[in-house]
């Protein structure tokens, strides 16, 4: 894509044709599917947040082609709504809102109430110095499902291995962000439930400042959307893929390193169990080896000359 491709394309998504976005106040998207019983509580709850600090705002439902009355819920609580004809995704809904938010300053939180809206005012606050706040599962009361609990545990270590950097948690759906970054990743941002996944790599993995506050959480109303094995897998998939996009040198050169390391152990097994060295089997590991290493500077040199272009 050409850099007057590019610049057109952030026009046509910064702004809704006769709307303007403003840099004061906050714009509060929650994205609901089927959460008829539990999307007023949240509006609420988020609303009595915002008025008791007193900051500008305006909150928007994005109804993910309910099959339920979420919608006829989110506008008798008196909101902005937003209804797509079809379930389209967990990320097309959050894309949604971005596309139609007033504000530039941007706060995501799900409809089933396990996230505090309390916390809002004061991640807000941070954003003052950051590009993206997150409010991270780790307070006393966080009520993550067991079953849950291993696979985000490995996903967290992967990430912060492949970052470089802590992630305490890496797919919170209560966060606040810059519009513009949002904006600036727009292309990778997926449809499903990775959306959060994707935004927090993305902005680490770009240099961006993202601080992550220590929040509770609770037990959702209704059922939960996400399919465990499927969505994990999807989950662990993403990250490498991003890592290829951001960082690739994380990759090919721990695999460059490994077939080394399967040469010596060939190489010692063949002389002590053989007597002789497996030199064909040798030679095309340490050949991999190379191939990996070489294949990992291009794409870094290719994500620097990226990173940099205009």
């Amino acid at each position: 894509m050409s850099i007057a491709e590019q610049s057109t394309r952030t026009t046509l998504l910064s702004r809704p044709r006769g709307e303007h976005v403003t840099a004061v106040g906050l714009t509060v998207i929650i994205p609901a599917y089927n959460e008829e019983h539990g999307i007023a509580a949240v509006v609420g709850a988020v609303r009595d947040a915002l008025d008791d600090d007193g900051l500008e705002y305006e909150i928007l439902v994005v109804d993910d082609g309910s099959a339920d009355k979420t919608a006829e819920a989110a506008e008798a609580a008196g909101v902005r709504v937003l209804a797509h004809s079809q379930n389209r995704g967990y990320g097309e809904a959050l894309k949604t809102g971005i596309r139609h938010a007033v504000f530039e300053r941007i706060a995501i939180i799900d409809a089933d109430g396990s996230y505090p809206a309390r916390e809002i005012p004061r991640l807000a606050r941070m954003l003052d110095d950051a590009e993206m706040v997150v409010g991270a599962r780790t307070g006393a009361d966080a009520a993550i499902p067991l079953v849950r609990r291993p696979a985000k545990w490995l996903l967290t270590k992967l990430a912060s291995y492949l970052t470089g950097i802590r992630i305490p948690d890496l797919n919170s759906g209560l966060r606040l962000f810059k519009r513009a970054l949002a904006i600036e990743f727009f292309d990778l941002l997926p449809s499903k439930f990775s959306f959060t996944t994707t935004i927090t790599l993305a902005a680490l993995n770009s240099g961006y400042l993202v601080e992550f506050v220590e929040v509770d959480y609770y037990r959702r109303t209704g059922r939960s959307k996400i399919r465990p094995i499927q969505d994990t897998f999807n989950f662990f998939m993403l990250v490498l893929r991003l890592t290829l996009i951001f960082r690739p040198l994380k990759i090919y050169l721990p695999l460059g390193a490994l077939m080394v390391l399967g040469a010596l152990v060939v190489l010692a097994v063949g002389w002590y169990g053989f007597g002789r060295i497996l030199d064909n089997t040798i030679l095309l590991l340490i050949q991999v080896a190379i191939q990996s290493a070489m294949i990992g500077l291009l794409a870094d040199v290719v994500n620097v000359r990226r990173s940099r272009a205009p």
